[in-house]
């Protein structure tokens, strides 16, 4: 195992480009182990070591010559988290090429879009199910070369397109040696196209530099070490997992285990037990909502007895956070340590040393109870237009209700209508065939405009997001109300899945639930209703109840934040329907659309 400190950090220079850092840590770490990965064929977990990486890595890049393609051009990856995503991304990135990431999870109409606008010559694919739930989308485009199937045998791909091939059959039996490029750091890396919740993705352009200045601010701030074990579970397309789940991991040098998937992560946890987490708030509020629902279906000395341990944590916190200046409830942690809070903990693997969180807002009871159960949970800000993390709380001055401080050598200001304004070495070179959004973004002091409204504050320095510039629901009587604070509140309790706020140019607050399925059988039934039946989804009596159920949800808002009317739904809200963004972000439009009918009926008269 490597050395426990994170003296081996490569830095920015030493990197010099992103396929650069890939070749620096080769050199460095060769017999050390890069990746863990779980193979369904043996059901085993397989590890990869760096030499073993860049072998790969060279194998791909005589492949991708093979194509005849030039430095500049697009490669895209649609795949899933796998040490394969790596070695495609350092293949291109060491020709020179421009890596452009798609997910998953994404509409196939959304990936042709890119695939087009980005002028794609090769697309990389997990297998021919994804190839053909995107094919029909992509028979016109006359600029796609070359589609590989990373996980699908020669026998299934008879019948499509000349263009389309097997990386069985497409890679070399021999590879070729690893070379060093000696890239420029202010080129191009990747174009990585935002998952709007208005309107078409816009392609952010990073360069090498951008991304690996962000990666190393925020490895040595957050003390990232060679001996740590990272589980990986966000999409690597996800800016926030790229540049710290994988780019900071090559320049710390730590090993990487890819779960296997969401629905699994429960499991992979327990085996893999990692010291490294990166999240996004919906993974902390699923098992926080599981560990509510679990508690009331327990006793309430269970209950009692969780609260306190929650609460002498939640003060032994402060304590070591010299926000408070006695902890005498301290002397009860090592009794509730071990009799709740270590079983918790047990989870997550019970290694876990150090949890990151970002792409939203966590909700402040929700970074209160893990924190209380002694996770080290930090929650950071940032945009894929910044590479995408502008600021982040440390360890030793964190406040869970804060953005945190920016990273070393980064500016933020407020600018017009409290909007967080920000520069930083992260900010994008601007918007891909899109000089009018990128004028729009940046202004020509090279102030990023975020979108986000924020405070800071003048002691302390923490930053705070107040709200979004668009998200602002404008009542008939003037009062101006930010949904995203009482969606997300909304949400953290077991009983609803999704939220989204309306009252635009209206009197009153209304709202639109889906609830979860299995609290509504509970439900219907106690007031003896059929659960199956979606016509009693109308009941008045349920409605009264939702209602009433909001109010204690809530009671922590100001007046104005009182719902009066409910529209209730079963339909889950997904990435298929267009209802969310391929980063689960909700596209308030187009679910306001779904419901038009619903919404008129609520406020007529």
């Amino acid at each position: 195992m490597a050395s426990s400190n994170h003296k081996d950090m490569i830095t920015i220079e030493e990197a010099g480009t992103l396929d650069g850092l890939f070749y620096e840590r080769t050199s460095r770490s060769a017999d050390l182990v890069a990746y863990i990965q779980y193979d369904k064929s043996t059901k085993t977990w397989n590890e990869s070591t760096w030499n073993e990486m860049a072998v790969l890595v060279g194998k791909w890049q005589k492949a991708i010559l093979n194509e005849a393609l030039d430095s500049g051009d697009r490669i895209a990856i649609l795949m899933k988290n796998c040490k394969e995503w790596a070695t495609v991304d350092q293949a291109a990135l060491g020709l020179g090429m421009i890596v452009v990431p798609l997910y998953l999870e994404d509409r196939p109409d959304n990936i042709a879009y890119i695939l087009e606008d980005a002028a794609v010559k090769l697309l990389v694919v997990q297998d021919i199910s994804q190839w053909r739930r995107l094919r029909d989308n992509c028979t016109d485009n006359k600029i796609l070369k070359r589609v590989v199937l990373v996980d699908t045998s020669e026998d299934k791909v008879q019948d499509e397109s000349e263009i389309v091939t097997t990386a069985h059959k497409w890679l070399p039996e021999e590879g070729h040696v690893l070379h060093k490029r000696n890239g420029r750091p202010e080129e191009l890396a990747t174009i990585v196209y935002t998952s709007g919740t208005t309107g078409k993705p816009k392609g952010v352009m990073l360069n090498h530099h951008n991304i690996l200045s962000i990666a190393y601010l925020s490895g040595t701030g957050l003390k990232v070490r060679s001996d740590d074990l990272f589980l990986s579970f966000l999409p690597i397309s996800h800016t926030f997992e790229r540049s710290l789940g994988y780019y900071l991991t090559v320049m710390a040098g730590c090993t990487v285990a890819f779960a296997r998937s969401i629905q699994l992560l429960a499991d992979d946890l327990i085996t893999i037990k990692p010291t490294l987490l990166i999240s996004v708030p919906r993974i902390y509020e699923r098992v926080y909502a599981k560990i509510e629902s679990t508690l009331l279906k327990g006793s309430p000395v269970k209950r009692a007895l969780f609260r306190l341990t929650v609460n002498v944590g939640w003060q032994r916190f402060k304590y070591h956070q010299k926000q408070s200046a006695t902890c005498f409830s301290c002397i009860l942690w090592p009794v509730l340590k071990l009799l709740v809070a270590d079983k918790v903990m047990q989870k997550f693997g019970g290694r876990l040393r150090l949890a990151a969180t970002g792409g939203a807002a966590i909700p402040f009871p929700v970074a209160k109870t893990f924190i209380g159960l002694g996770l080290q949970l930090i929650q950071g800000y940032g945009l894929t237009e910044t590479s995408p993390v502008a600021s982040f709380n440390r360890l030793d001055n964190n406040n869970p209700r804060s953005i945190g401080h920016p990273l070393e050598g980064m500016e933020m200001k407020i600018g017009e209508n409290d909007e967080l304004l920000i520069k930083s070495p992260g900010v994008m070179m601007g918007y891909w065939n899109n000089h009018t959004a990128t004028s729009a973004a940046i202004d020509p002091d090279g102030w990023f405009h975020s979108g986000d409204q924020a405070r800071i504050d003048e002691k302390t320095g923490h930053v705070y997001i107040t709200g979004r510039l668009k998200d602002i629901l404008i009542m008939s009587n003037g009062e101006k109300i930010p949904p995203t604070d009482i969606e997300n509140t909304i949400v953290m309790d077991p009983l609803y899945d999704h939220a989204l706020l309306l009252g635009e140019g209206e009197a009153y607050l209304s709202a639109i639930l889906v609830l979860n399925p299995e609290q509504w059988v509970h439900i219907a039934e106690a007031q003896k209703l059929d659960p199956f039946d979606k016509d009693n989804l109308q009941n008045k009596t349920i409605h009264n109840q939702i209602i009433r159920n909001l109010r204690a949800v809530l009671h922590d808002f100001p007046g104005y934040a009182k719902i009066r009317k409910v529209i209730l739904t079963l339909d889950p809200w997904t990435v298929e329907n267009n209802l969310l963004t391929p980063t689960l972000k909700v596209k308030r439009p187009n679910v306001i659309e779904a419901f038009k009918k619903e919404i008129e009926a609520l406020y007529k008269g």
